[in-house]
């Protein structure tokens, strides 16, 4: 039986790596891929480790269309089709709009919604290309995207349009490619580095944590977990959905 191929961008620390090191154990070839090669590099050794499928790591930035194309080619001359993707690569700073600069608006928009257009293009362009069909992509997103929040605002915009990309393709992919196209939208999780970037104070992390209505931080082991559950067999009626990995945080918006 062939082996199945997932590209998972920004997969080198945080969700992304644990989301590699899940897919690996369970046989998958995976490739992950980011801008900085030392992480990259270091995510290796962990997957190396893993005495199941293979791995590889390719450096670009998803904010290159050529880049993301020529990343694809490469993981496409390693293992052949790829089946799945998951855009995770992602950029955010706490700022309130009136101080956001233009370059910081468009920074975190082209990383967020034009990268995640980016790694998906080039992937339905090689969907068409090899004829494939059943293939699953799992798109990042946050529940700002449409419950809105204070100082994220070019981060909120970007993530609604992944959101709604997300809903607009599983219906066109769905009929052209067969495919599948989800979103997981994470609560605060522990070990990722994005909270230590939107959060610095003491305080603020335990009021965070006690407005989730299950008293503590989600694991990037969880949200991996799920992103393999999502891509499986066993989900191949999902289509169109994002799924809130949250422990109810987005349901509970009133600090106690």
């Amino acid at each position: 039986m062939n082996m199945k191929t997932i590209w998972i961008t920004g997969g080198s620390s945080g969700m992304g790596k644990a989301m590699a090191l899940k897919f690996k154990q369970e046989g998958w070839n995976v490739a992950i891929s980011g801008r900085n090669e030392e992480r990259l590099q270091e995510a290796m050794s962990e997957l190396n480790a893993i005495n199941a499928g293979q791995a590889m790591s390719v450096q670009h930035d998803v904010r290159d269309y050529e880049g993301c194309a020529q990343a694809l080619a490469d993981i496409v001359s390693a293992y052949g089709p790829v089946h799945a993707l998951v855009n995770n690569a992602a950029g955010n700073f706490v700022c309130p709009t009136l101080d956001l600069s233009p370059n910081g608006w468009a920074s975190v928009i082209d990383i967020v919604l034009n990268g995640t257009f980016n790694c998906t293009h080039v992937l339905g362009k090689h969907w068409e290309a090899e004829e494939l069909r059943g293939g699953c992509i799992i798109n990042m997103v946050a529940s700002y995207a449409w419950q809105a929040g204070p100082g994220v605002a070019p981060s909120a915009a970007a993530k609604a349009g992944v959101l709604n990309l997300t809903r607009t393709l599983a219906v066109e992919w769905g009929y052209q490619f067969g495919a599948r196209v989800n979103a997981i939208s994470p609560g605060p999780i522990e070990r990722t580095g994005g909270a230590e970037k939107l959060v610095s104070h003491v305080k603020e992390v335990e009021r965070i944590r006690r407005n989730v209505p299950l008293g503590r931080f989600g694991t990037p082991e969880e949200i991996a977990d799920l992103a393999y559950w999502m891509a499986s067999d066993e989900m191949r009626y999902l289509n169109g959905d994002c799924i809130s990995l949250d422990g109810g945080h987005w349901l509970n918006k009133h600090p106690f």
